[in-house]
């Protein structure tokens, strides 16, 4: 076997194992309540469901309130056009349908049911589609062949309440849509002035075109060929949806149509659009090969008949992908949420703007990650966004929501500023938790160094900055390394207007700084040549002395290196008698909320007054996120019941605290177990003085703080944010190698907040 043959044999059986284990299929069903106890099972079925069954009965609008109505999604195909696979049947439909539901739950939240019907009959199918409107939020209906899915379409859609929604038709239709509004922008071309020329009319080609021409295309601008030439109006056999783009005179061929034509969008087949004929059409064309796997021209291809062109394709491997994910997801959500009657085409016109504009912004630190090596900047080449960006949730779906309830669709209204920041939470876990956070940043303008300014994460954040704070950003590191990344990553930020660079091989200020840090270090064995050594080399260093003299506010160190090296260098030029590092404080935020473990990184033995002192400046940092501490002294020691090291520190540090009232709840010393289970406290240590579950565990070891924290992020799946340095009046914080670009932003925010506005 030659070696491609190989390779593909491989990928082949890692897709089918991929599907077989460890459980066949991409799809489980979990509850969403308690099942524990009998008195969870009387309330989940009999006796209890009945109520909610009475209310129902009695309203039927009150399904969404006590059922998974709202969050429900029916994904329905009979298999007569299965991806690029044909009529292939309802059953080996199935991975795809399982599939589809799987993308439903990874980029919006909602919960699908395939349903595969072996019923080949149009009429006969959207009957059963119709009947299932009362399990059902929205119906997504997928890979049925045209004409046929024209007609089951438009028979559910006058029979049901709820958004019924073709995405071979409609989805492809926004995501083309979306991306032709960003060709024509960069063309300099107004959609009610261009010709198209498609070829394919199928149900995506009809749909694609349909959304062109609302958004301004004129149907005469329009001309349409299928495999039997092109559409006129002396074609029979064609579906009402076809017949309105049967404009062209009888006889015309694709070759001169093309001529001088703005735009070709082909959902055919592969290789059937001819390179001369590229070379024929108007200056800077918009070539749309869809076909898949193999479109109608190379991209390559194109680009050498008409070097201007932008290029979309339906394959991965080339710029501008047109993926359904990039629709779907999002505007059912918008639609649930609002309790659309329909997803109309406000809703859509709406997608499509939100999509479109997404693009044009400046790409997010997580798309950088998921994509890291491609130039992520608008222009030919990114046309519409990438499916991983988090941010298409949230506008897209706000989008939608707005515009069915302007459109009269919504049967429910929401506020879309809570609506928006629910979404925010949803894709990026620390939104909510951030919020006052990032709200405090903006009442202050601080200067903030990044001492490691080269790094791709640091230039985000920095892009981040100054688009949404008022913070300024100053990064150490060379100017030209700077602006290769800054260009490399797509980013806009620009040197002197966006942000500061403090060059350490040639700034002016590299005599005084030195000087400073020798003036403060000369008693500690520091000589003038190795200040000098120092502050040539060590970023660190130089971030710690240009706070130390005032020059910035805060600074950021840590993206590589280990942190006790960062904390001496912190400690040498910022400590003071008022400040001194007093642990390192993790906020991980778990499915059930946001948990604080300290001390995870400077203290690796604690005796009773560092405790005492981390326990402090713990509840003081909690209450910046505008939560109420509740602190767990925690030890292999519980109340008393062990003379360990860590048990007396513990003893001791709860005396001290003990000494003084205090305006927040701590208890100790305790097993982890007890901090978080109220119940097993209780018998414990009747009457202890904490309510509830712990929110922060205090341990006496690094050792014992970083092992929770590790195992909370890696085993329970949880999002730092952190470490947050205590102690130093906001003036330094350092993270870890691993810390991501939203881990590195969130620590800007903190940062940037003055810590005075926390009262």
């Amino acid at each position: 076997m030659d070696p491609e043959a190989s390779r593909q044999q491989l990928e082949r059986q890692a897709a089918l194992d991929y599907h077989a284990y460890p459980r066949p299929g991409k799809l489980e069903i979990r509850p969403t309540k308690p099942m524990a106890t009998a008195r969870d099972l009387s309330r989940a079925y009999s006796p209890g469901v009945a109520e909610a069954c009475l209310e129902i009965a009695a309203d039927p609008a009150l399904a969404t309130r006590y059922t998974a109505k709202r969050n429900l999604v029916a994904v329905i195909s009979n298999g007569t056009a299965v991806l690029g696979l044909g009529n292939i049947g309802a059953q080996a439909a199935k991975p795809v349908m399982e599939g589809k539901a799987v993308l439903f739950k990874k980029f919006a939240g909602i919960d699908c049911f395939d349903i595969e019907v072996d019923e080949p009959d149009p009429e006969a199918l959207a009957d059963l589609v119709c009947r299932l409107e009362p399990t059902f939020g929205a119906i997504n209906l997928e890979d049925i062949k045209a004409p046929d899915c024209f007609t089951v379409e438009r028979i559910c859609r006058d029979r049901m309440g709820i958004p019924v929604f073709h995405d071979d038709q409609h989805g492809t239709a926004i995501v083309v849509a979306a991306a032709v509004q960003n060709a024509l922008r960069l063309a300099g071309k107004r959609a009610q002035d261009i010709r198209i020329v498609g070829l394919g009319a199928g149900a995506a080609g009809v749909a694609c075109l349909t959304m062109l021409h609302k958004m301004g295309v004129p149907l005469d601008n329009i001309t349409v060929f299928d495999r039997s030439g092109v559409l006129h109006a002396g074609r029979t056999g064609l579906a009402p949806e076809q017949m309105i783009f049967a404009t062209a005179p009888a006889g015309l061929t694709l070759e001169q149509a093309l001529k001088g034509a703005d735009m070709f969008l082909g959902l055919s087949g592969p290789g059937a659009l001819p390179a001369e004929s590229v070379r024929e059409m108007a200056e800077t064309p918009i070539i749309f090969a869809l076909a898949n796997p193999t479109p109608e021209i190379m991209p390559d291809a194109a680009r050498t008949a008409a070097p201007g062109a932008m290029i979309a394709t339906g394959r991965s491997d080339f710029p501008n992908q047109v993926n359904n994910v990039l629709c779907f997801p999002f505007i059912f959500r918008g639609a649930l949420d609002a309790e659309a009657t329909e997803i109309n085409d406000a809703m859509k016109l709406a997608c499509v703007d939100a999509i479109a504009a997404l693009a044009r912004q400046t790409t997010s630190a997580e798309v950088g990650v998921a994509y890291e090596g491609e130039r992520l900047t608008f222009g030919p080449d990114y046309l519409i966004p990438k499916p991983f960006d988090p941010r298409l949730l949230p506008t897209v779906a706000v989008a939608v929501a707005r515009a069915a309830m302007e459109s009269g669709a919504a049967r429910r209204l929401l506020d879309l500023e809570d609506y928006r920041q629910a979404l925010e939470a949803e894709v990026f876990k620390s939104s909510l938790v951030m919020r006052g956070v990032f709200a405090a940043a903006r009442l202050s303008r601080r200067r903030i160094v990044f001492a490691e300014g080269e790094d791709d994460r640091v230039l985000r954040t920095a892009q981040v900055m100054s688009e949404d704070s008022t913070d300024r950003a100053i990064l150490i590191g060379r100017p030209e390394v700077i602006a290769q990344r800054i260009d490399r990553a797509g980013l806009s930020i620009q040197p002197g207007r966006d942000f500061e660079i403090v060059n350490p091989e040639s700034d002016e200020r590299y005599r005084d700084y030195w000087q400073s840090y020798h003036q403060v270090m000369r008693r500690h064995g520091v000589t003038p040549d190795l200040a000098k050594a120092v502050l040539r080399t060590n970023t660190t260093a130089i971030a710690a002395t240009m706070v130390h003299r005032g020059d910035a506010d805060s600074l950021i160190c840590g993206t590589f290196g280990q942190y006790l090296w960062h904390l001496n260098y912190v400690s040498q030029m910022l400590s003071t008698p008022e400040l001194s590092p007093a642990g390192a404080l993790s906020l991980v935020i778990l499915e059930d909320g946001p948990l604080f473990v300290a001390d995870t990184h400077v203290h690796v033995e604690q005796g009773p007054e560092t405790l005492a002192r981390t326990v402090l400046a713990a509840a003081r940092h909690v209450r910046r996120f505008g939560l109420e501490p509740k602190i767990a002294l925690c030890s292999g020691s519980q109340f008393g019941n062990l003379d360990s090291r860590s048990g007396r520190a513990m003893r001791g540090a709860l005396a001290i605290l003990d000494s003084q009232p205090r305006d927040f709840q701590y208890e100790g010393e305790m097993h982890t177990d007890a901090a978080l289970d109220p119940a097993l406290r209780e018998r414990l240590l009747p009457g202890n003085r904490l309510e509830g579950a712990a929110n922060v565990l205090v341990y006496a070891t690094t050792d014992a703080a970083g092992a929770a924290r590790n195992l909370l992020k890696s085993a329970a799946g949880g999002l730092e944010v952190g470490p947050i340095l205590m102690g130093m009046g906001n003036r330094a914080h350092i993270v870890t190698p691993g810390v991501t670009p939203r881990g590195l932003l969130n620590i800007a925010a903190l940062a940037g907040a003055d810590v005075a506005t926390y009262g």
